[in-house]
């Protein structure tokens, strides 16, 4: 393994330790408690600059995600890199068309087959952020290359 990818692999394992549990306890929470997510999602709404700045937040974190990890190798890294992605274009979307975001959101609470279908897919998600915590904290052992020796003897 290069010293480059040996760099991507531990900047992947960082960024798993900490994109793994959010997206595990945040998904996992959101499963549960989407179906009284209704009065929550009315407040986010109810002061459009608060979903404009939860939007800004989103496009500057999808932006700390793309911008420091551009490892595309391996199903961790690309699980990050799209995330990263997700999170800058649902930021964008929010800012940019907060209206659509709220009326989507209120529809998927509102019925039943689309909330049944929003938690099996957070339940997924949530699923992905443990499999994220256990390669970031619990990886196999990685040997980087020796460095040759530039002294003689």
């Amino acid at each position: 393994m290069s010293d480059m990818d040996f760099d991507a692999h531990l900047r992947t394992r960082a960024f798993a330790r900490v994109i793994g549990p959010y997206i595990a306890i945040f998904t996992t929470i959101l499963a549960i408690r989407l179906p009284t997510a209704t009065g929550l999602i009315d407040g986010l709404f109810a002061n459009p600059a608060i979903a404009w700045i939860l939007g800004a937040v989103m496009v500057g974190g999808g932006l700390v995600i793309i911008g420091g990890h551009r490892n595309w190798r391996g199903p961790a890294a690309i699980t990050i890199s799209v995330f990263g992605w997700f999170v800058l274009l649902r930021g964008v979307g929010l800012v940019a068309t907060t209206s659509a975001v709220q009326d989507i959101a209120e529809t998927a609470t509102l019925d039943p087959t689309l909330l049944t279908l929003a938690r099996v897919f957070f339940g997924l998600l949530a699923l992905i952020g443990i499999w994220l915590t256990y390669v970031g904290w619990y990886p196999k052992p990685v040997k980087a290359q020796p460095i040759a020796s530039t002294s003689q003897p």
